[in-house]
C-alpha cells in the first residue's frame, strides 16, 4: 500500500519537473492553493476536496512549542485526518476500482495512525 502511495508521488512529482523544471513550491506557492474558495462551477467532490483541504490546512497551522516530537505529532494528526477526509471524498464520488481500493487502505492505514499518535500525545503528557 505505501509503496503505491510513494510510486504516485513519486510520478507527480517527475511530472511537475518536466514542465520547465520548476518545483511545486515554485509552481503554486508550496501548499498555495489548496484552500482556495469554492466557485459556482465546483462540482460536489470538488467542493468536498476544498472543505477537507481548508479544514486540514487550518488544523496543522499549529503553534510550534520546540519539542520536536510533540510538533510533529499535533501537526501530522491533522495531515492524517486530511487524508482520510479526502479518500472519503474519492470513495463516495470516485469511480474507479483501484482508486477506491486505494482510498479505503488510506482510511484504514491513517486512522490506525492517528490513534497510535493521540495515544503518544496522551502517555506523554502533551
Amino acid at each position: 500500500m505505501k509503496r503505491m502511495i510513494l510510486t504516485g508521488l513519486a510520478a507527480i512529482v517527475a511530472g511537475a519537473l518536466a514542465h520547465g523544471g520548476t518545483t511545486l513550491a515554485q509552481q503554486h506557492g508550496g501548499h498555495a492553493g489548496h484552500g482556495a474558495a469554492a466557485t459556482k462551477q465546483d462540482s460536489p467532490a470538488t467542493a468536498a476536496f476544498r472543505a477537507a483541504n481548508m479544514t486540514m490546512h487550518k488544523a496543522m497551522d499549529i503553534v510550534f512549542s520546540g519539542d520536536v516530537d510533540a510538533d510533529f505529532v499535533r501537526g501530522m494528526i491533522p495531515h492524517h485526518e486530511g487524508a482520510v477526509a479526502m479518500a472519503r471524498v474519492m470513495l463516495a464520488h470516485g469511480k474507479d476500482p483501484a482508486l477506491k481500493a486505494l482510498a479505503t487502505g488510506i482510511i484504514a492505514d491513517q486512522e490506525k495512525e492517528i490513534a497510535q499518535m493521540r495515544a503518544w500525545l496522551k502517555a506523554n503528557g502533551k
